[in-house]
């Protein structure tokens, strides 16, 4: 399950776990919507392995500002609690499972 995060509980999310990918995103969004199950399908099979979460743009205006979002869908990728990389648009799971998978083979 996609866990939402807030400007009160993102920071601690990141600093909490090993791999982060968080989907930037606001509910009239076509491509948003089209991911969704994507990232919730990722949400299950990378299980333990990374936590995937998801940010409202409309709700959290200031986190957007933070990370310079611009456009969305936006995947955010972080390793312990550091921006790692980041994909604009429509991502297919498979590309974003091998970034995910590369991030967590990383020591």
């Amino acid at each position: 399950m996609l866990k939402n995060l807030s400007k009160s509980d993102f920071e601690s999310t990141l600093h909490e776990n090993d791999v982060v990918l968080v989907d930037f995103y606001a509910d009239w969004c076509g491509p948003c919507k089209a991911l969704h199950p994507s990232l919730e399908k990722l949400a299950t099979d990378f299980d333990g392995k990374a936590v995937i979460s998801k940010v409202n743009v409309d709700h959290e205006p200031e986190l957007s500002a933070d990370y310079e979002i611009r456009s969305i869908p936006a995947l955010l990728y972080f390793k312990n609690g550091k921006l790692a990389g980041k994909q604009v648009g429509l991502q297919s799971k498979a590309a974003i499972a091998n970034s995910l998978d590369e991030l967590i083979s990383q020591n």
